[in-house]
């Protein structure tokens, strides 16, 4: 009598008996896998969610240099205009599908365009830590002033010589031994500084060197 052959399979050249502690082994190890897929894929699609309503809020130069398509740049528009709170859910889990399905590269672009909306651009934060170095040693360099004038000739440089002693009277404490306070003249150097800086796309990027010849009094 020939013997009746186990129902199983193969993994890895191994045979695996059905309902054998194997069977039962690889069962478990595979739920789990399934079930961490299944968290994974959850997890980033709420992610992507965050980012499909982040959008919303993204300033319109930065969201018109995003490679989407007109289909997802008319559901960021009714998103917008949408009041009613059923509305903008089911909007929003629209645009959340359209999220799933954006290249790699684009939801970089995407995320890209996020942080420097929340952070700034390169330029714009060598900018102002220009400004401020630029104002700091304006207050405090007899020679600053005309320094600046030189890289910069279109500045008023009656006003900025205005400014400067105004800062310079404020920034003299009340008693001795006081803090330091800064006025509106402080905040309006740095304005001026950071208004001519923006405004010249080929200016010098090197960082000012701070070497006053002459500590203001």
């Amino acid at each position: 009598m020939s013997r009746k052959l186990k129902k199983g399979y193969f993994v890895q050249g191994e045979f695996v008996a059905e309902g054998s502690e194997r069977d039962l082994e690889l069962k478990r190890e595979l739920k789990g896998t399934d079930e961490q897929s299944r968290t994974d894929l959850k997890r980033e699609s709420t992610e992507l969610q965050k980012l499909g309503e982040a959008l919303l809020s993204l300033r319109s130069d930065l969201l018109a240099r995003l490679p989407l398509s007109e289909k997802f740049q008319d559901a960021i528009a009714d998103a917008k205009r949408i009041t009613n709170f059923e509305g903008k859910r089911r909007q929003m889990q629209f645009i959340g599908k359209l999220m799933r399905q954006l290249e790699p590269a684009v939801l970089a672009d995407v995320k890209a365009a996020l942080d420097e909306q929340a952070n700034g651009s390169a330029a714009e934060n060598l900018v102002l830590h220009q400004s401020e170095i630029w104002r700091d040693r304006l207050i405090a360099d007899e020679d600053a002033a005309s320094q600046w004038i030189i890289k910069n000739p279109g500045t008023d440089y009656q006003q900025l010589r205005a400014l400067i002693r105004q800062a310079r009277k404020d920034a003299v404490p009340e008693k001795p031994g006081a803090a330091v306070r800064h006025g509106r003249a402080y905040r309006e150097i740095f304005q001026l500084v950071r208004e001519t800086l923006t405004a010249i796309p080929d200016s010098d990027p090197a960082t000012p060197s701070f070497s006053p010849s002459r500590e203001a009094s």
